[in-house]
């Protein structure tokens, strides 16, 4: 096995033992009707009084068997993983949870949702990263939108909005509010830990008379490269080059006061950008020429 499927196998199982962590030790302490087969569990929990481990396991299995025969052997190979150690986690920590003095995990349901959120968003984000698939309520937005059509992010909102009615029927409004916070929690966490490690910078096109002054204040002064790209003005259809810079976000001030200065009437257009490779933005990588855009 190669390092990079070692490391793809890490991050997730770590991932699924993160999630497994919030179930196990915050959302069913303490009834928080979350995303995902947990919020499920504890949705249907006052219908169907079963244990909510077992139920959440059943509901994980059955989904992947389900997505298996409905989506394929390509989706069944990114979710075996998790269908196996997502359940035997949340398992093994509930049993560890019991051994702890009662309602040690018990606190005001506010309190528990972010760190609920917080904790899924961390897990879900490291399977993310590696391109994997956690299986479970995501399985049905996936159906949905193979079968009917409906967008992916609509799919998702109709599953989540179908679960957080269910908890309003079975458990009243007021949790189900609360279980809408942990749901906006974890989105937000997601996207952080997809993103935790990568380079931001902002991406700045500008379009000026003087351009090659402010070419030459960029190279020197701003130190960055800069690329050209050939524009025309749309009514007088005049050449007007355009410069693309990617600078690191700190050095954004010094960039627009070093082109204002040469061109008060600088036309300057800035993009944030997420993720940066190359020279300037990765170590290993050095500047060797001025036409690269960085």
């Amino acid at each position: 096995m190669s390092k990079n499927k070692i490391h793809d196998l890490i991050m997730i199982i770590l991932g699924n033992f993160v999630v497994a962590c919030s179930v196990s030790f915050f959302i069913l302490p303490n009834n928080i009707l979350t995303g995902g087969v947990a919020g499920v569990a504890v949705a249907l929990h006052p219908v169907f009084p079963i244990d909510t481990v077992l139920m959440i396991d059943g509901l994980t299995i059955g989904l992947f068997i389900l997505g298996a025969l409905l989506l394929g052997k390509q989706f069944a190979m990114k979710s075996v993983i998790s269908t196996i150690v997502y359940p035997v986690f949340v398992t093994g920590l509930s049993q560890v949870a019991t051994m702890f003095p009662k309602d040690t995990f018990v606190m005001p349901a506010y309190v528990a949702t972010i760190y609920a959120g917080v904790l899924v968003g961390i897990g879900l984000g490291l399977v993310f990263r590696v391109n994997s698939s956690t299986g479970g309520m995501d399985i049905l937005a996936l159906i949905l939108h193979k079968y009917l059509k409906i967008p992916e992010g609509t799919s998702v909102m109709i599953v989540d909005g179908l679960t957080v009615l269910l908890g309003v029927v079975t458990h009243g409004l007021t949790p189900a509010l609360i279980g809408i916070m942990s749901v906006f929690v974890c989105g937000v966490a997601i996207d952080k830990t997809v993103m935790l490690g990568m380079q931001s910078a902002k991406n700045v096109m500008i379009i000026s008379t003087e351009w090659k002054q402010i070419r030459r204040i960029l190279l020197e002064t701003v130190d960055r490269g800069v690329t050209i790209l050939d524009g025309s003005g749309g009514y007088t259809q005049a050449p007007k080059p355009v410069l693309m810079c990617v600078i690191k976000q700190k050095q954004y001030p010094l960039l627009e006061s070093s082109v204002l200065e040469i061109d008060p009437k600088a036309f300057i257009i800035v993009n944030d950008v997420h993720q940066v490779h190359g020279a300037g933005f990765t170590s290993k990588h050095v500047v060797e020429t001025d036409e690269a855009a960085y």
